[in-house]
Parts: structure tokens; C-alpha cells; sequence
């Protein structure tokens, strides 16, 4: 990418994210920080599992965005009986036209854009750890041949809360997969009662679509070229370290309360998120708000709380709070 095409990009990221709350706010109300980082990990690249309980808009939140990005999109309905081949597509039988018979691969809705994976802890571990390879590869291997994802390839999964009666825990593997775990709570009362007056009232107004996939592949590239200062980064590498019980430095809180603390990719997110937060908010550079203000998402399911922290109410936000108090800069 060019200097010139760079600069349009990073101007049009800046002047987008006004039309894109607005053309948002015809289905969505609210919940402003979930979707900030929502288009934070679209921006940078990742995918983003969404936590809340049903009824708080998930599905229509993702299926929403994919518009505003004019994407092809593909929704799963994640299932108890749901199979990986469900997911990835299957071989079939075809005959051609001189009688020979001949495996043929049909693609599954893996094959899209913007995939919603939805309820995705509502299938066993077998059938979601079909969506790692595409995750993390961008690919699906089927009966030894491989089969490139068309770029951009996001994964927006929601998921119920793990307390829920019918659902499964995901891999540590997958989660650790995902950018974000975006918390979607309930609304304030006022936001809640106007969702009910316009649902109730009138049909929501379309989406209109505002960029385009290569539009979003430029905004990787834009996003990536964000400087960031070297402390900056120390910060967010000294953050996720101290996660980490049983090591040199690490607090005494983090000791007690977690069993497991977050890895590698938990830096490289809090820093490339922060580069597209930057974006975002028309800053020229990552600053030590943006790591902190990403750290919440970024570690809320990369760490394992410990038997003693359940047992005395502690809770991963507990635990993040008093991180970003306790680690200086």
C-alpha cells in the first residue's frame, strides 16, 4: 500500500466511525463500548467472542455490522448435534456425464466473510474446534487438500453464559483464538424502554452498507502501521506478565486467585488493538489509555481464576481491576 492509499485509509477509519454509530443506531441502542470493540477487533483483524445472556442483541449486532462492511456473511447456529462438516463442508459423491463417479468437495458456511458463530458453547468441543484451523490459518483442510478463506475472514461468536443450563466450555486453545470477549450487559432502563417503544412501534430503518471488503483490508494494513512507543508496549508485556502466578514480581493477589494467566497473544493483542483504537479515536499514536482501556476484553478470558478466588466471590474483572491499579506504567 502506498503512501497516498495509507493516507486515505487511516482518513477514511477516522470519518467512518461517525457513519458507522450511525447507521448502527437505526437497530442498536446503546451499548457504545461493546460496539467500539467490536470494529476495534475488525479493524485490527481478529475475531471477537461475545458474552451476554439472550435477548441482549448479539446476533443482530454482528449481522448488523457485516452490512454496514458489505460483506458476505454466514450464520451458524451452533447446536448440540451440530457436526464439524456442518461447519467446514463435506465430500459427496458426483457422477459425471461419461458415468465415472468422483468425490466432489462441497464448501460449508465457513466459506464467508463474516462468519456468526452463534451460541457457539452450546455444541460440544469436538464440533467447535472445527472453526480453529479457518481461525487461525485462514483455511480449511478437507481429505488432504487445503482451501483457502476468502479475505477478510472474521469470526463473531456469541456465547451464553457458561452458567447456563446446555452449554460447554470452549478450548482453551479457541479462546485464547479470539481478540476479544466482548461483555454485552443488560441496558439502563431508559435505553431499555426506548428498544421497547421503536421495536414495537415501527420496522427498523435498512442498513446501508459503507465500505466494502477491500476497504477493510486496507484498514488492516493501516491499522498495523500505527507507531507505538517502545514503553508503551513494555507496558502492555509487563500487564499480561504479571497474570502469570508463581513467577518472579508477579502480585500476591495473582498468586492466590489465578491458577493460569494469559500468554503471548494477550500482549500482541492489548498493543494492535491499541493501534486501532488510536485510529478510532483520531490519535496518531498508542498511548498507555488505550492498552488499559483494552485490558478488560483482552484478559477476561485468557486468565483462570483459582478454586480460592471463586470461592470467595472474586471475579476476572476483580482481578483485571486491581491489575491496571497495581502495575505501574
Amino acid at each position: 500500500m502506498s503512501v497516498e492509499e495509507e493516507a486515505r485509509a487511516v482518513e477514511q477509519i477516522r470519518e467512518g466511525r461517525d457513519k458507522i454509530y450511525q447507521e448502527l443506531s437505526k437497530v442498536i441502542v446503546g451499548q457504545h463500548e461493546v460496539i467500539e470493540q467490536l470494529l476495534i477487533s475488525l479493524m485490527a483483524g481478529g475475531h471477537c467472542l461475545i458474552t451476554g445472556a439472550p435477548g441482549l442483541a448479539k446476533t443482530l449486532l454482528v449481522s448488523s455490522v457485516s452490512k454496514i462492511f458489505h460483506l458476505n456473511f454466514q450464520r451458524i447456529q451452533f447446536t448440540p448435534d451440530l457436526m464439524p462438516a456442518d461447519i467446514t463442508g463435506t465430500e459427496i459423491l458426483e457422477e459425471a456425464g461419461d458415468g465415472k463417479r468422483t468425490m466432489a468437495f462441497v464448501k460449508g458456511p465457513v466459506f464467508a466473510n463474516v462468519i456468526l458463530a452463534d451460541e457457539i458453547n452450546r455444541t460440544p468441543p469436538k464440533t467447535q474446534a472445527a472453526l480453529l484451523e479457518a481461525m487461525q490459518e485462514h483455511q480449511v483442510t478437507a481429505a488432504g487438500r487445503r482451501y483457502e478463506l476468502e479475505e477478510p475472514f472474521f469470526v463473531l461468536a456469541t456465547q451464553n453464559p457458561i452458567e447456563m443450563e446446555g452449554t460447554y466450555p470452549l478450548p482453551e486453545a479457541q479462546l485464547d483464538r479470539f481478540m476479544f470477549n466482548v461483555l454485552i450487559d443488560y441496558l439502563p432502563p431508559k435505553d431499555e424502554l426506548e428498544v421497547v417503544m421503536k421495536t414495537t412501534s415501527t420496522r427498523s430503518e435498512p442498513i446501508e452498507a459503507q465500505f466494502t471488503g477491500e476497504d477493510v483490508l486496507r484498514f488492516h494494513e493501516a491499522v498495523r502501521k500505527v507507531p507505538v512507543a517502545e514503553e508503551v508496549g513494555a507496558f502492555a508485556v509487563k500487564l499480561v506478565g504479571a497474570t502469570r502466578p508463581g513467577r518472579e514480581g508477579t502480585p500476591e493477589f495473582i498468586n492466590q486467585w489465578v491458577s493460569w494467566g494469559a500468554g503471548l497473544r494477550a500482549a500482541q493483542t492489548l498493543v494492535l488493538g491499541g493501534k486501532a483504537r488510536a485510529l478510532l479515536n483520531g490519535n496518531a499514536h498508542v498511548s498507555m489509555d488505550d492498552i488499559k482501556a483494552l485490558a478488560h476484553p483482552t484478559l477476561r478470558h485468557r486468565v483462570l481464576l483459582s478454586y480460592k478466588a471463586e470461592a470467595e466471590g472474586i471475579t476476572i474483572e476483580d482481578v483485571v481491576d486491581r491489575l491496571l491499579t497495581e502495575v505501574s506504567n
